[in-house]
């Protein structure tokens, strides 16, 4: 029986022009990547415990190939997450359940902190939106045909949401705020990933 299982979906916003090199595993446009990865949980169970609703952002410097690790990175955790649920989530999302996110959470080097913060993810009819308390923000689309059908990235060597496509978008800003740890920035039109995923581990 899986300790965990959780479905939901993904905004994530970089400092490399669209489409990001990084998923293909090339180095980062301008040698190192600023990034966010921020996740909604949907619907799922962690050792029992109910994290429905939750959603969290990871800040992280990327300070050269995406694949070699060594990011420096902040978590920042819905206030509306009980003392069980955020436990449950960090468990998970720094590998120690094992799973497909296991491999992501091995390039982190150094965690600087973990914060409780309103997070406002929103993602409808293809417009994502997230804001993390006054540190982060970011609006985004994503690519499409001419059908409007969006443009998918899969069978990537580098991926957040492992085993799920990605939609390719752009990011119209992004602005991150966090001088306690160095992280401040703001782009604008550069990249962004959507998706939806489903680990169990």
């Amino acid at each position: 029986m899986a300790t965990y299982q959780v479905e939901g979906s993904l905004l994530e916003a970089c400092s490399c022009a669209a489409p990001c090199p990084c998923w293909v595993g090339d180095d980062p446009d301008g040698g190192r990547c600023d990034a966010f990865l921020a996740y909604r949980i949907d619907k799922g169970t962690i050792r029992g415990v109910d994290v429905s609703g939750i959603a969290f952002a990871l800040v992280a410097r990327i300070p050269g190939n995406v694949l070699k690790g060594n990011w420096k990175a902040a978590v920042y955790m819905s206030d509306k997450a009980t003392p069980q649920q955020k436990a449950a989530i960090l468990d998970v999302w720094t590998g120690k359940l094992g799973g497909p996110i296991a491999d992501l959470a091995a390039l982190i080097g150094e965690v600087k902190g973990v914060h409780d913060c309103p997070v406002d993810f929103r993602l409808e009819k293809g417009k994502g939106t997230l804001r993390v308390g006054q540190k982060v923000e970011a609006e985004m689309a994503p690519y499409t045909d001419g059908q409007g059908n969006p443009t998918t990235l899969n069978n990537t060597i580098f991926t957040t949401i492992p085993g799920s496509p990605a939609y390719v978008a752009k990011a119209t800003y992004h602005r991150v705020n966090i001088p306690e740890y160095g992280m401040q920035w703001t782009f604008e039109n550069r990249n962004a990933v959507q998706g939806s995923f489903r680990f169990s581990g």
